[in-house]
């Protein structure tokens, strides 16, 4: 399945093209879906600003000088935590619907699936935005839009990994979704770019082009999403070789694997055999192999992650004094080291066969540079702009990892003896999961903030140590596995 034309015949040629479209539609798709989330933190330091340092329009009504520039309700002295009531509602909602996303991803065709989900999350985006110009000032309003916002949002994650599983074999997985996983990082990216166009003049324009922009790739997707090569004639990646079994997900019959346990290989293959076609359960997909271990620790991995998507910003406006625009702007670096970081770690783990491996390591790392970020970050621009390039990568590329090349390693599983319908099931499951951290970091920030931002820091630090800890037994694993005690896989 390699585009090479001497020898090939054309077959092959139509499914290179194929493939290639998926990845840049399915890239495309879940740019618009991040992009459509950043706003929120962007507008965070427009809506609770330090209003001493500005001239108050003489004709402005009310008594109040300290909060007269700020919008209601987050004029209140208590701002961090409805801030952190916004983001939770978002996170929440998220991490619980994530868990059912990936069972209707298995059941429901994937171009009708993330067609909706993009349609709707569009229209939600708006009407956060649409608050400014209808003058709405009730937290719950803005609380059950984020809600609503992050149920539909789950659509996007499950769906598009299964169309990119369904089109790449096994065997440079790990650099492949490594380099797509970037659309993380670009819609970040993009959404901080152009809700800081919007955000001093009219915020609400902030939200209401990132929803217009995903509503319209949603279009897109209905016209031209293929979900699986059988559907325009092409054969299905191989996902596993016969002879070579990865140390981190095989079976094993051998009372040294440590996470085997008796009668699991055996309950699974039994039921996939039966039928293949038909979709996993959810307690099925939980006893395939590294499946818990990977989703608690993208629990704490995406804890990390997400406080910084939600929180960075206003730590950078705040601790460096920029204003709105230019914290948003600066943020984007976190995102841009978060691309190298996921490129790096997905080609690290096809070359050595560690994917628990590599997230440890970056793990481990990480730790000590959020300890320097927070004490030296802000010196000087140079050290800001190489401190977020860094601690972007560290971060991130564990992250990405996991909710891409891992994912779809397990939701591949040879237990599972070619049934094609897990990987939704598995990849909403780890995703859940790790949502789960996604909602706890940015409402903890809230909650820990103003005690001040060294202690947010050390929660973020206690995370990565955390996470790290979950992976040590698959990664004793590995390490015996390059040790000749066991077979390992390369790319």
């Amino acid at each position: 399945n390699v585009c090479v034309r001497n020898g090939i015949p054309l077959f092959f040629y139509s499914l290179c093209r194929y493939r290639g479209f998926t990845l840049f539609l399915t890239f495309l798709f879940y740019t618009s879906y991040h992009l459509s989330r950043k706003p929120i933190s962007i507008v965070k330091s427009e809506l609770h600003k330090n209003c001493s340092t500005l001239i108050r329009p003489p004709n402005l009504n009310g008594t109040d000088n300290e909060t007269w520039c700020d919008w209601a309700p987050f004029d209140q002295d208590n701002y961090q935590t409805l801030f952190g009531a916004v983001d939770n509602s978002f996170l929440v909602a998220y991490a619980v619907g994530m868990f059912f996303s990936g069972i209707f991803g298995e059941r429901v065709p994937l171009r009708y699936y993330l067609t909706t989900g993009m349609l709707l999350s569009g229209l939600f985006t708006c009407l956060f935005g649409l608050g400014f110009y209808w003058n709405i000032h009730s937290i719950w309003y803005y609380a059950f839009v984020q809600a609503m916002n992050g149920l539909v949002q789950t659509t996007g994650w499950p769906a598009v990994v299964a169309c990119v599983g369904n089109w790449f074999g096994k065997g440079k997985r790990g650099f492949i979704m490594g380099v797509w996983n970037s659309h993380t990082s670009v819609g970040n990216i993009l959404g901080s770019l152009i809700a800081g166009i919007f955000v001093s003049s009219a915020w609400g324009m902030s939200f209401i082009v990132p929803g217009i922009i995903i509503a319209s790739t949603g279009i897109l997707c209905f016209f031209f999403l293929v979900e699986k090569p059988e559907d325009v004639g092409c054969s299905p990646p191989q996902h596993h070789e016969d002879n070579e079994k990865e140390p981190l997900l095989q079976n094993s019959s051998s009372s040294e694997e440590i996470f085997s346990s008796p009668g699991l290989s055996n309950s699974i293959s039994s039921e996939s055999t039966e039928e293949h076609t038909e979709a996993i359960s959810f307690c099925g997909a939980l006893r395939i192999p590294g499946v818990m271990e990977f989703s608690l620790c993208l629990l704490f991995a995406k804890l990390v992650s997400y406080t910084f998507l939600y929180w960075l910003p206003l730590y950078i406006s705040n601790v460096a004094h920029f204003d709105p625009k230019e914290a948003g702007d600066m943020s984007t670096l976190f995102d841009v080291g978060g691309i190298v970081g996921g490129v790096v770690a997905g080609l690290v783990s096809d070359q050595t066969g560690g994917r628990a491996s590599t997230c440890c390591v970056m793990l481990i790392v990480a730790a000590p540079m959020l300890f320097l970020y927070n004490h030296i970050g802000q010196y000087s621009l140079a050290t800001t702009i190489g401190m977020l390039l860094v601690c972007g990568a560290l971060v991130n590329g564990p992250y990405a990892l996991i909710t891409t090349a891992v994912s779809a390693d397990l939701g591949t599983h040879e237990s599972l003896s070619g049934n094609s319908r897990a990987l939704s099931t598995v990849t909403a499951i780890i995703d859940g999961t790790g949502s789960i951290g996604a909602a706890l970091g940015p409402l903890l920030a809230g909650v820990i903030s103003p005690t001040g931002w060294n202690n947010v820091f050390f929660m973020l630090i206690t995370a990565d140590i955390l996470a790290c800890l979950l992976l040590s037994r698959l990664v004793y694993k590995e390490v015996r596995g390059w040790c000749g005690h066991s077979p390992r896989q390369r790319g």
